[in-house]
């Protein structure tokens, strides 16, 4: 048996044991990963650690160690008074407002975890607090950042013309954002369908109470059900009737010099990140700091809210997803399927590959990769190599919901109070029907009418 195909094998342990025991999968990968390593590849422990994540790790903490701070001091509920008063009560209206702002983001040349690090708990703050389904926030944030990920000016954009142009392949780059974009669009119009949207639309208009301590009711008198009537992760029944008040709250609907400086360095982090290119991350850690220091009762309890069981995860399972890179699993199974003699078929397989590699590891990277491998079977002409690089670029974007992906993760971790476990596991559930559905209507879509 090949050390590739052992490799593979290994990581499908790990799934089963993880689904089947309960055990972090995180914890089930580096030890994997140090087998493997040590055992088939014959990595040393600089090896095995060359593919840990420093900076998804630095990202995932330092993240949701601010928006913990911006939770912690109110922040987060006076941004989503805002985002109510801004659509005149229209819930329904948000999940959209967030995937048109994570895109024009990623669209002006914001890296895409960068985006979802700014958009994602914002949303799912309002998500928890108005009892529509984490999924379908979280959903809508990411499809909206691969959305606009393909503009002329945006990063993946420009890399993958860039390959493109290389690689002496015909390429067009509106053709290229326009196909992610209408995939996006398509895709989160379907999710907003399935899980929830059609009852916020039926809810109507809801109206914030403007006095201290009030909370969101339904303008027809009614309010959303009690956190116990969305346990399933779905969002809440549409039958509850009972108005919600909590005259011990705070007043969230006011400014303080707190809450000030928190949405100061929520602008902060995006100016760093958009205008200076600094890394997410670090910003987020330094902000949270400066924050820390300035009021130490609302954050003393945010460095235990950081999602310290996301992390580890997330780490491990990429950790192990660098070690099969290093021993050329992913290059093993390109190659493999690149040789195929039947150009519509390798087409099809490129594009699974790109949608499973990318669901665990970088999109842009996996598209470097495969995109050279198809050139041969392009040069023949039999398929147009524009609707090839878009079936791969939709096919390795769109699977970003996928909890092992860094924008995934981001909406993991950055979902409060929700059953983290169970959350997950939805997750996953979805980017496996992303994976298994998308690739193959973006080939038939894109790559057999022949475009390019």
């Amino acid at each position: 048996m090949s050390p590739e195909l052992i490799s593979i094998l290994v990581l499908v342990v790990v799934f089963v044991i993880a689904t089947t025991r309960s055990v972090n999968m995180g914890a089930l990968a580096f030890a994997a990963a140090f087998a493997v390593g040590e055992l088939v590849a014959d990595l040393d422990a600089d090896g095995i650690f060359a593919g840990f994540p420093g900076d998804l790790f630095v990202v995932l903490v330092g993240v949701t160690y601010l928006f913990a701070i911006a939770r912690a001091n109110g922040t987060t509920d006076w941004l989503v008074h805002a985002s109510i008063r801004l659509v005149r009560g229209r819930v329904a209206l948000i999940p959209w407002v967030m995937f048109f702002l994570t895109g024009a983001l990623t669209a002006i040349g914001a890296v895409s975890p960068a985006a979802v690090a700014i958009v994602a708990p914002i949303a799912l703050s309002f998500a928890s607090r108005y009892g529509i389904s984490p999924l379908l926030m979280g959903a809508m944030v990411v499809h909206g950042a691969q959305g606009g990920g393909f503009s002329p000016i945006s990063i993946y954009g420009t890399i993958v013309n860039g390959i493109v142009e290389r690689e002496n392949l015909p390429g067009n780059e509106i053709a290229l954002f326009l196909a992610s974009l209408f995939a996006n669009i398509v895709i989160a119009g379907v999710v907003f369908v399935l899980f929830g949207g059609r009852r916020l639309w039926a809810q109507g208009a809801v109206a914030v109470d403007e006095e201290p301590g009030g909370t969101p009711d339904a303008g027809t008198g009614t309010a959303g059900p009690t956190p116990a009537e969305n346990t399933d992760g779905t969002g809440p029944s549409p039958t509850g009737t009972a108005v919600i008040t909590r005259p011990d709250a705070p007043d969230t609907t006011r400014l303080n010099p707190a809450r000030t400086a928190t949405l100061t360095a929520l602008v902060a982090l995006v100016v760093a990140v958009l205008a200076f290119d600094l890394d997410a991350g670090l910003s987020a850690i330094t902000l949270a700091v400066l924050l820390s220091t300035a009021w130490p009762e609302d954050s003393r309890k945010a460095v235990g809210q950081i999602a310290w069981s996301t992390v580890l995860l997330i780490c491990g399972v990429l950790t192990y997803v660098g070690v099969l890179d290093q021993m050329g699993t992913i290059k093993w199974a390109g190659e493999g399927v690149g040789g195929i003699g039947v150009p519509l078929l390798a087409a099809v397989l490129l594009c699974y590959i790109g949608a499973i590699v990318s669901a665990f590891a970088s999109s842009v990277g996996i598209m470097g990769a495969l995109i050279p491998l198809a050139v041969p079977f392009l040069a023949q002409g039999e398929i147009g190599a524009v609707g090839m690089v878009a079936a791969l670029a939709v096919s390795a974007t769109v699977v970003d919901v996928s909890p092992f992906s860094t924008n995934g993760a981001l909406v993991l971790a950055a979902a409060p109070d929700v059953d983290r476990e169970r959350f997950f596991r939805q997750l996953m559930i979805y980017g496996g029907i992303v994976v298994a559905v998308v690739p193959a209507v973006a080939w038939l879509v894109m790559v057999v009418p022949g475009w390019g």
